[in-house]
């Protein structure tokens, strides 16, 4: 039985629709990108950070249609990002483009809502690392401000981006789990929503849609829409692991072995899959998150600032006309040198929005008593040898939380094509690396549907040994070039 679907993934920074065949016996697991289009937030006109979530939209369908061209399409699914969130009138209507996590609007709201809530009970609740932005911050921030508590009043719906775009497809509302439990109101035991929190603060409960598990039918596409993409009106929108990590984990070609993944782009997220969720003191100390997987599982995990450094980086060296400032360039120069003496946290705060990134990896080396680097190439080593360490912390502190020895580190995403941070992954963590495939969040995606609409892929293992079956993998064994032991105690010096 084979099937042929499309899968809407959706990053920070590019958007993409891929058409899959999706069969066993014989083995087919094949990917085809029909559209791809640039994405980032905007400033509106008051200086916000938005998503133009209507040229989005606009994307998705061109590439559906792009897909409705080549065959016959049997179902759909979407994955994305996760935490933004648009709000919906009683007749339907957007409320406003979402906010992206990057804008400003959050600064300070976690520790406002810490301090009323407590650390501990919010995290015995959702089990979350505590990010700036959760979509909890998000809807404090927006009752706390004019227009934002005005949307709240008016608003009867609140959809998380895959779940917005699943409406618009179908006409239904929904929240698939995998990204509902990243908003910091669902709770890590129960697998609902965690309604109370919300209502401690003054917020709509009734906003928050049913939710949809990973497999789960969201709708058939309305008929305006079937007959602008070229499809018929019965075709199936299928919730996915519609947090493109959720996604990305199913498409990890893990083998028996315990293991350890990195889902690399432009944020990292580094962890284990578990069947249940860790909730210590411990854990929470060491800001590890609880997010749902597909299939029940738990993605044991950290979020470490990604490759979104550097890409802001090369976008500030190409704006200034820096010759050798393009990623091949520094990628090439990087390798050239010999592993940094210098390393940086990478999670620091001031990495996060858009802006002069190279001079702020240049301060924060400053601030922790380093010589800061001047050519492209000696700071794009420092960026990655900087990862390097923060995936080597994150693999070492959450398999001691979770009483797991992984024997491997998966690099999926399109870090695992950075053959740099691969092997200087394998050094740091001290662990063979295998790197791909770079579409782990697409394929993840339509082996859900697949799965679904009968493929017979029963479980996680299944969908991996396809995986392992039909694509080509990279392994890096540990050199250990580097004292990473002393690199770790430096930064943490420079830390206190």
């Amino acid at each position: 039985m084979t099937r042929r679907v499309v899968a809407v993934d959706l990053g920070a920074t590019s958007g993409r629709v891929m058409v899959a065949r999706v069969g066993v016996d014989p083995d087919i697991l094949e990917l085809e990108e029909v559209h791809r289009f640039p994405n980032g937030a905007v400033r509106d006109e008051r200086g916000a950070l938005r998503w133009d979530i209507s040229r989005i939209r606009r994307e998705v369908l061109a590439g559906i249609r792009s897909a409705a061209k080549l065959g016959p399409v049997d179902g759909i699914g979407i994955d994305s990002w996760a935490i933004d969130y648009g709000l919906l009138d009683a007749d339907g209507a957007l409320l406003g483009d979402p906010f992206s996590h990057r804008d400003s609007r959050t600064d300070g709201v976690a520790e406002r809502v810490v301090a009323e809530v407590g650390e501990e009970a919010l995290y015995d609740e959702t089990g979350l690392q505590q990010l700036p932005f959760n979509t909890l911050y998000q809807l404090v921030a927006a009752r706390e401000s004019e227009q934002g508590a005005k949307e709240l009043r008016h608003a009867t719906t609140l959809l998380l981006i895959p779940d917005l775009l699943g409406f618009w497809l179908t006409g239904k509302v929904g929240a698939e789990r995998t990204n509902a439990s990243t908003t910091q109101f669902y709770g890590a035991r129960s697998q609902e929503w965690s309604k109370e929190l919300l209502d401690h603060f003054d917020l709509p409960v009734d906003i928050l849609p049913g939710l949809l598990s990973p497999g789960d039918i969201v709708g058939t596409l309305l008929p305006d829409v079937a007959d602008e993409v070229g499809l018929d009106a019965s075709t199936p929108v299928l919730a996915v692991g519609s947090h493109d990590t959720a996604s990305a984990v199913v498409g990890v070609p893990a083998g028996d072995a315990p293991f350890a993944y990195v889902s690399s782009g432009t944020w990292s997220l580094v962890g284990l899959e578990l069947p249940d969720p860790v909730l210590t003191e411990s854990a929470r100390r060491a800001d590890f998150t609880n997010e749902a997987g597909v299939d029940g599982t738990v993605r044991f995990l950290k979020n470490v600032t990604g490759l979104w450094v550097l890409s802001e980086c090369v976008r500030a060296w190409a704006d200034d006309g820096l010759d050798g400032g393009d990623l091949e360039s520094v990628l090439r120069s990087a390798a050239e040198l010999p592993t940094s003496r210098r390393v940086i946290d990478i999670n620091d705060g001031s990495l996060i929005p858009p802006g002069d990134m190279p001079g702020r990896v240049r301060a924060l080396a400053v601030k922790g008593g380093l010589v800061a680097p001047d050519l492209p190439g000696e700071l794009t080593r420092l960026v990655l040898d900087s990862l390097a360490l923060a995936y080597r912390r994150c693999v070492s502190t959450g398999s001691a939380l979770a009483g797991v020895d992984p024997e491997v580190v998966h690099v999926v995403g399109g870090g695992s094509e950075n053959e740099l941070l691969c092997q200087l992954t394998a050094d740091a963590c001290g662990l063979p690396v295998v790197a791909g495939p770079k579409e782990a969040a697409a394929l993840g995606n339509v082996l859900v549907q697949s799965r679904a609409l009968g493929v017979p892929l029963a479980t996680l293992a299944d969908m991996r040994a396809l995986v392992r079956r039909t694509h080509k993998l990279k392994r890096y064994e540990p050199v250990g070039s580097a004292d990473w032991d002393r690199l770790e105690a430096r930064l943490d010096r420079a830390s206190r």
